[in-house]
């Protein structure tokens, strides 16, 4: 078993290398694709007081590989829960159009350098639970 996740730790190296280009192809690629990766993403940054901007930035995306097993001791599972998170980013700000007198116009938000699959910290992340 070992001499197999010799073989499968590269080719998931080789894999998330190659994933920008399966990402940049067709939608059902993306159905597919099992990884995380560095996506382009647009939103509208709103404060009160100004108008909202369109931005389009670095997310991440993608789908992480994840599992349960029952075990016989409490609490009787085993989970492996990883999200697609932040691994590196950097800050940008941009100046919000119109802001009303003494309003700060200016917004900062984060763009996505590098991606992983990990856990989820609450720090980067929007983590939900069931």
């Amino acid at each position: 078993m070992k001499l197999a996740y010799l073989f499968l730790g590269p080719m998931v190296l080789f894999l998330l290398a190659g994933c920008s280009c399966v990402l940049s192809t067709s939608s059902g690629n993306l159905l597919t694709f099992v990884g995380c990766a560095v996506r382009e993403f647009t939103f509208v940054a709103k404060k009160p007081g100004c108008r909202g901007l369109r931005i389009t930035t670095d997310a991440c995306w993608g789908r992480c590989e994840t599992w349960e097993k029952p075990i016989l001791e409490p609490p009787y599972i085993e989970a492996h829960h990883r999200v697609c998170t932040y691994n590196e980013t950097r800050q940008v700000t941009v100046k919000l159009p119109n802001c009303a007198p003494g309003v700060d116009p200016f917004y900062t938000y984060p763009v996505a350098v590098r991606c992983d699959c990990g856990a989820c910290s609450t720090a980067t992340t929007e983590c939900e639970t069931i």
